[in-house]
C-alpha cells in the first residue's frame, strides 16, 4: 500500500479508534467519526445520548495533545487485512469559521449528520506521521 493509498483508505472509513492519553497517564481509546482533508482530521462531538459533555477524551486533548486515530479492516481471508494509523496533535477548534467548514465536512460524510449535525464542539487532529500496514 502507497501513502495515498494509505490516506484514501482512512478517509473513506466509516469509523475510526481514537487513542488518547488521560492525565494521569493512562490510555482512553473511544470509537470516533471524522471527515478528513490532506493531514488535517476532524470529529465532532454528536448529540447521541452521553452521561456528561465534559467528554473524557476532550480532557485529555487539553492536557496531553498527542493523539492517534486507528482505521482498519478485519477479514476471515488475511490477504484483505489492512491498518492506517495517523499520529498527531489534537485541539479544540476555537474559530467560528474553521468549526463550520468542519461541521460541513462531516455532514457531507455521514447521512446521520444531515438529520442532527454535531454539536459545536469539535476536534482538529494535524497528523504529522501516517503509518499503515497491508498484507500486500
Amino acid at each position: 500500500m502507497t501513502h495515498d493509498e494509505a490516506r484514501a483508505k482512512f478517509a473513506s472509513a466509516a469509523v475510526a479508534r481514537l487513542a488518547t492519553v488521560r492525565p494521569d497517564g493512562r490510555p482512553h481509546i473511544v470509537p470516533v467519526v471524522f471527515a478528513c482533508e490532506d493531514d488535517v482530521v476532524y470529529t465532532g462531538v454528536d448529540r447521541k445520548p452521553k452521561r456528561t459533555r465534559q467528554l473524557q477524551r476532550l480532557r485529555n486533548v487539553a492536557a496531553e495533545p498527542r493523539v492517534s486515530l486507528l482505521v482498519d479492516h478485519y477479514a476471515d481471508e488475511w490477504p484483505e487485512l489492512w491498518w492506517v494509523r495517523a499520529d498527531g496533535d489534537a485541539c479544540v477548534v476555537e474559530s467560528d469559521a474553521e468549526r463550520q467548514v468542519a461541521i460541513a465536512m462531516l455532514v457531507s460524510k455521514y447521512e446521520r449528520y444531515r438529520e442532527e449535525p454535531p454539536d459545536d464542539v469539535i476536534v482538529r487532529v494535524d497528523v504529522r506521521r501516517w503509518r499503515w500496514w497491508s498484507w500486500d
